[in-house]
């Protein structure tokens, strides 16, 4: 009985682009360790994704030489994208004279949290004229970074009924686009949503959680080379 090589090969395509996450001794390095760790957790998905691709546009008989090839273009394609956004998330922090907006830099996308708390009066969707430089330094960032598409998108506490939620979360994502736009930012990058309730990060049974919970994130997403 024989086996198709193709999950073989991918499999030995994804140990090829795990090395690239490894330090000399074998272990894999956290990102506090190695400031290259998203561009490598970027080679990483970019192997995979190749190697699947490639093996899917080859014959049977060629898929795991298509896999191989994949694995190598996409870990290539990957590692780019992710020194990139590493660039893009140093270069957002320096101009940021914010301690409370916090990014996470996932390997694929920046997100840009801001806490209601200091974005909006309570119950209001009119940005504090305060945090309007904070935004106008993120604008100025993406359009420094043109090759993204943006998601800017609110989320509230479950305080309230659950439809004004919704409503005011859209509300406070629109006046953040329109602040970013007002900054320059290409209106076909922006895509504003309201989460309301939905998505909490946190318990909505204390202060504290519902403070977490009160947010605007700002999903900064590379287009596809």
């Amino acid at each position: 009985m024989t086996f198709p090589k193709f999950p073989m090969v991918a499999a030995m395509a994804g140990m090829i682009a795990l090395g690239a996450c490894t330090n000399p001794n074998g272990s894999i390095l956290a990102s506090s360790e190695d400031p290259n760790q998203r561009a490598k957790n970027g080679a990483l998905i970019g192997a995979g994704a190749g190697a699947l691709i490639g093996a899917l546009s080859e014959s049977d008989g060629n898929r795991d030489t298509g896999a191989l090839k994949g694995a190598v273009i996409g870990a290539a394609l990957g590692a780019g994208g992710g020194a990139l956004l590493d660039k893009q998330e140093r270069d957002l922090r320096a101009s940021l004279g914010n301690d409370r907006v916090t990014i996470n830099n996932t390997g694929d996308r920046l997100i840009v949290t801001l806490p209601q708390d200091i974005l909006f009066a309570t119950g209001s969707s009119a940005v504090r004229p305060d945090l309007v430089r904070d935004l106008g330094a993120v604008a100025g960032n993406l359009q420094a970074y043109p090759n993204s598409t943006i998601q800017v998108i609110g989320h509230t506490d479950s305080d309230g009924e659950a439809a004004f939620n919704q409503q005011l979360s859209e509300s406070r994502a629109n006046a953040v686009s329109s602040v970013l736009l007002n900054n320059g930012v290409a209106p076909g990058r922006i895509q504003a949503f309201g989460r309301g309730e939905a998505q909490p990060v946190a318990s909505n049974l204390n202060p504290q959680g519902k403070a977490q919970n009160r947010r605007v994130e700002i999903v900064i997403l590379p287009n596809a080379s």
